[in-house]
C-alpha cells in the first residue's frame, strides 16, 4: 500500500485519540470569519494610495479640418482681339470696289431694341457668309431750342457694342463709313468667318 492510499485511508476513517484531543485544542482557538470575508471575489481589490491608478486617457479630439478650398470658376474663353479694318478693305469699301454684302440702318429704333436688333443681324450675315456689311446709326438732330446739334444715341452706342467682347464671334473690325455709304452715320463692320476666331 503506498503512501497515498495510507493518507486517504487516515482522512476517510474516525480520529484516533491524539488527533481528536489536537482537533478539541486547534477548534478551541479558531474564530469565524466574518460574514462575507470568504466570498469569492469578482473584482480586483482598489489599488494602493501610493500606487494611483493611471487617469483615463482623455479621448482624441478630431484634427480640425481645413476649409474646403475655394472653387475658382472657370474663365470664359477669351475673346479674340479686335483689329483694325484692313486699308485694302475699307479703301476698296470707300471705292465701291469691295462690295457692302449687308445692311441695317438703325434709325428710329430705341437703345434697348437696336442693340437686339444689330446682334440678330450680325449673326444672320455671319451666317449667310458675307464678309462686310454696314451699320447705319445717323448722325443726331437737333436738340432742345438752341439749334445745337448732338450726336445721336446710337451713333455713341453702336461703337461700343461692336467693341464689346461679347460682339467679337461676328466682329473682327470695324472703321467709319465713307460719305457715299452714310459717313460719320455709319459703320463698315468686317465679319469673322463662321466658327473662326480670326
Amino acid at each position: 500500500m503506498g503512501k497515498k492510499d495510507s493518507d486517504k485511508e487516515n482522512r476517510a476513517g474516525p480520529l484516533n485519540a491524539e488527533d481528536a484531543a489536537l482537533w478539541e485544542q486547534v477548534s478551541g482557538t479558531a474564530k469565524p470569519l466574518r460574514k462575507g470575508k470568504n466570498r469569492a471575489v469578482d473584482h480586483p481589490p482598489p489599488a494602493m494610495a501610493d500606487n494611483p491608478p493611471p487617469a483615463p486617457a482623455a479621448p482624441k479630439r478630431p484634427a480640425p479640418r481645413s476649409p474646403p478650398a475655394a472653387i475658382t470658376p472657370a474663365k470664359p474663353a477669351s475673346a479674340p482681339p479686335l483689329a483694325k479694318l484692313e486699308r485694302r478693305a475699307a479703301r476698296g469699301l470707300r471705292a465701291g470696289r469691295v462690295s457692302v454684302d449687308a445692311r441695317i440702318d438703325l434709325h428710329g429704333h430705341r437703345r434697348q431694341q437696336a442693340h437686339g436688333a444689330l446682334k440678330s443681324f450680325l449673326a444672320r450675315a455671319q451666317a449667310s457668309g458675307h464678309r462686310h456689311v454696314l451699320v447705319i446709326t445717323g448722325k443726331g438732330g437737333p436738340r432742345g431750342g438752341d439749334g445745337r446739334i448732338e450726336r445721336g444715341v446710337l451713333n455713341r452706342e453702336v461703337p461700343r457694342w461692336l467693341a464689346d467682347p461679347a460682339f467679337r464671334q461676328w466682329v473682327v473690325s470695324f472703321a467709319p463709313a465713307h460719305q457715299r455709304h452714310g459717313g460719320e452715320g455709319a459703320l463698315y463692320v468686317r465679319l469673322r468667318r463662321e466658327g473662326r476666331r480670326s
